[in-house]
């Protein structure tokens, strides 16, 4: 109960960033523009810090073994989201990539950070670094409809790949920052949290309410993407050893995140409907608060 607890009281610390971003946005402190710029920072500098941080571990065999089948797990769950968001919405491009692709980045790694500590953000950076691979190539497809394009040099300069890549030398090297490097690494870092949660807070006071919460179809992609999504996931993970709980916790927690804020932010970008995008966004974060708490119960009844 100890671990549902935790859950618990962070994504409610989440929410009370939120409320505060949207009192800010309400107060007209922050606007759209303001947010892009907070959307800026925490993709350009603070969640690579959050990656990259995560590497600088001691090099030991169970932690590579167990990154590789994170990696190789993670690759597994994410196509098996985009499966069910394509069969269930073959006509709703925002919707289909909602359901696939969870906010796994500025929702998630404060969860796991908590959970489980710091250290094991490192066995998600697989299932980061995918996702957004992913939402760049096939999740664009999606929303305009063309081909998904493969553009290496756009992938491997993006910044999280930088961070992993960074990370990886880190961990394979052994090199550790010193003492002045990580301070600035750390107060980076320690951002990632009360940044997103402001932008989400944008969000929060931009959307039709009434609108939202009496959508079917919104209620049931938030059905699709917080419970059979995760619950699916939950399924594949139980097959791995009882060794591997750590990470496998670490891949379920993002696996089981509310629709990620990208869905919106590339609506925008395509002259989709933003408004719809924002609002997949909104209303599985709300629920999220009682069904990741969920999820983490049920895999700790199979698990243990």
């Amino acid at each position: 109960m100890g671990t549902i607890w935790i859950i618990v009281q962070q994504i409610s610390l989440m929410f009370v960033l939120c409320g505060i971003g949207y009192l800010l946005t309400k107060a007209g402190k922050i606007t759209q523009a303001n947010s892009k710029v907070l959307g800026n920072i925490l993709v350009y500098v603070v969640l690579p810090c959050v990656i990259a941080k995560s590497f600088l571990i001691p090099q030991s065999k169970s932690a590579t073994e167990g990154l590789v089948l994170s990696g190789c797990i993670s690759a597994l769950l994410l196509c098996l989201a985009i499966v069910v968001g394509r069969v269930l919405y073959p006509k709703d491009g925002i919707a289909a990539f909602a359901a696939a692709f969870s906010n796994a980045g500025f929702f998630g790694i404060p969860l796991i950070t908590a959970v489980l500590g710091a250290e094991t953000v490192f066995y998600s950076a697989p299932f980061i670094a995918l996702l957004n691979l992913l939402q760049w190539t096939y999740g664009t497809g999606l929303l305009t409809g063309e081909k998904a394009k493969w553009q290496p040099r756009r992938i491997f300069t993006a910044p999280y790949m930088i961070a992993i890549m960074v990370g990886t030398l880190f961990y394979i090297t052994g090199l550790q920052l010193p003492s002045l490097p990580m301070q600035v690494l750390n107060a980076l870092c320690s951002l990632n949290t009360p940044l997103a949660m402001f932008t989400l807070g944008v969000y929060l006071a931009v959307v039709d309410w009434r609108k939202m919460l009496t959508s079917y179809g919104l209620v049931k992609l938030s059905v699709v993407r917080l419970l059979i999504v995760p619950l699916l996931s939950l399924a594949v993970l139980t097959l791995i050893p009882t060794a591997w709980n750590t990470m496998k916790y670490s891949v379920l927690l993002a696996a089981a995140c509310p629709v990620g804020a990208n869905v919106a932010i590339y609506a925008q970008l395509y002259d989709k409907d933003y408004s719809y995008a924002v609002q997949t966004v909104v209303i599985s974060t709300i629920a999220s608060i009682i069904t990741v708490p969920t999820v983490v119960w049920a895999a700790q009844m199979i698990w243990h």
